[in-house]
C-alpha cells in the first residue's frame, strides 16, 4: 500500500468508540445483529464481549485497540479490496489490522456466511 505515514497516523490516533457505532448502523441497516458485530470483533481480535465495552468506554484510540488485541491467527486469511486498497499488501501493520476490521464488517454487512466471515 502506498500509504502515507500521516494517513497512517491518522487511523492510529482515530477513537475506536466512534468508529464502532458506525459499524453497527452499517450491519443494522442490511439486517445483521449487534452480536454478530461483536462476535465478528471478538473473532479477529481475542476479546470477550466485556473487554470490548471495557474498550469502548474508555474511549482507546486503534492503537491502543490493537495493542491490546490478540489477533487471530487466521487474520491473514483476510483477502481483498478494502478503501481501495488490497489488505494483504498493506505495510504498515496497524492500517492492515484496522483494514482487516473493515473487511470483516463490510463481508458481515454484505450478508456473507459467518463461517466464511471468519475464516471457518
Amino acid at each position: 500500500m502506498d500509504s502515507s505515514n500521516t494517513q497512517d497516523q491518522r487511523i492510529a490516533k482515530m477513537t475506536f468508540a466512534l468508529v464502532y457505532p458506525m459499524y453497527l448502523a452499517k450491519v443494522e441497516k442490511k439486517g445483521r445483529t449487534k452480536e454478530e458485530l461483536d462476535q465478528v470483533i471478538t473473532w479477529l481480535t481475542g476479546f470477550d464481549n466485556k473487554k470490548l465495552q471495557e474498550l469502548i468506554k474508555e474511549m482507546v484510540t486503534f492503537e491502543t485497540f490493537f495493542q491490546e488485541a490478540s489477533l487471530h491467527p487466521n487474520a491473514h486469511l483476510i483477502t481483498g479490496v478494502i478503501c481501495g486498497y488490497r489488505v494483504e499488501e498493506i505495510a504498515n501493520p496497524l492500517t492492515q489490522r484496522v483494514r482487516y476490521l473493515d473487511k470483516l464488517v463490510d463481508e458481515l454487512a454484505k450478508g456473507r456466511k459467518m463461517d466464511k466471515i471468519l475464516r471457518g
